[in-house]
């Protein structure tokens, strides 16, 4: 099996889309890549959420000589005062009850603080953050605002999507299928974040929106969706958990190209037993 190519073997249903064209009118329902059809997991989505988060963290820890680089002795008994290491002049040192001693129990850089998570199981965890995306009950509970037109999801939208080069054109399409309110939900929840936060470059919080899926990052449409608020997008060689399923909650209403499907259906497969 080549590195490209992931293949799981479960009973397959069919699972169906809707597909939309350019001017938001409804075409036809679309059969679903049989990866569509894998069981949600929620506990190795949330795993390999962990993993994901864990990995962006940096070790902490402390220089091994801090706070030991007086050398002093107890003075013993006898002078009243306290029997901590201290120099000729009667300061304390070393001690991590006084002033410039070490930190007891100080942070390590050694502490694995990373959840480590295995290849395979990242990938199964992708799979079904995928086949959450085709699941209306677990899409609605993100609070999504689903036009009654729409009976299948997730959108699959034709080719030619993917030239759209302004925002202005991403956010007519928007209002034409009735989606723009997801929009406008992710503007309004955008707040100043409480806390020092604010002065590290990530000042401000906002709800996650709707997830594009594009065949590829050099395609115009990209650079249109980065002005719209909470949207993210990815391509099927580039699926992130953190997006699929923020904070471990799959079920993201997706926006999906023809061309972008036939290369998830290429890389995941899931076969019948």
């Amino acid at each position: 099996m080549s590195k490209s190519r992931f293949i799981v073997v479960y009973p397959v249903e069919k699972r169906y889309g809707t597909l939309v064209d350019l001017n938001g009118k409804i075409v036809d329902r679309i059969e679903l890549p049989s990866l569509f059809s894998y069981p949600v997991r929620i506990d190795i989505i949330r795993r390999a959420v962990l993993s994901a988060l864990t990995a962006k963290m940096q070790p902490k820890g402390r220089n091994p000589l801090a706070g030991k680089r007086r050398v002093g002795e107890s003075w013993g008994i006898g002078y009243s005062i306290a029997r901590v290491p201290r120099l000729d002049n009667g300061r304390a040192v070393f001690a991590p009850n006084v002033r410039g001693g070490r930190r007891q129990f100080a942070p390590t850089p050694l502490k694995k603080i990373h959840e480590e998570i295995n290849r395979k199981e990242m990938r199964i965890a992708i799979i079904s953050a995928l086949a959450a995306l085709s699941n209306k009950e677990i899409v609605l509970k993100r609070n999504y605002v689903i036009p009654q037109g729409i009976e299948y999801i997730p959108i699959i939208v034709v080719n030619g999507f993917e030239s759209f080069a302004t925002t202005k054109e991403v956010k007519e399409w928007l209002r034409r299928i009735e989606l723009w309110q997801n929009i406008l939900r992710s503007q309004d929840s955008t707040r100043i974040r409480s806390g020092k936060g604010k002065m590290r470059g990530r000042r401000y919080k906002e709800s996650k929106s709707m997830l594009f899926i594009v065949s590829s990052l050099n395609v115009p449409v990209v650079k249109a969706l980065k002005n719209l608020p909470g949207v993210e997008y990815l391509t099927p060689t580039t699926m992130n958990i953190l997006k699929l399923a923020p904070g471990g909650m799959p079920g993201r209403l997706a926006i999906i190209t023809q061309k972008a499907l036939e290369k998830l259906s290429e890389i995941y497969v899931v076969e019948k037993p």
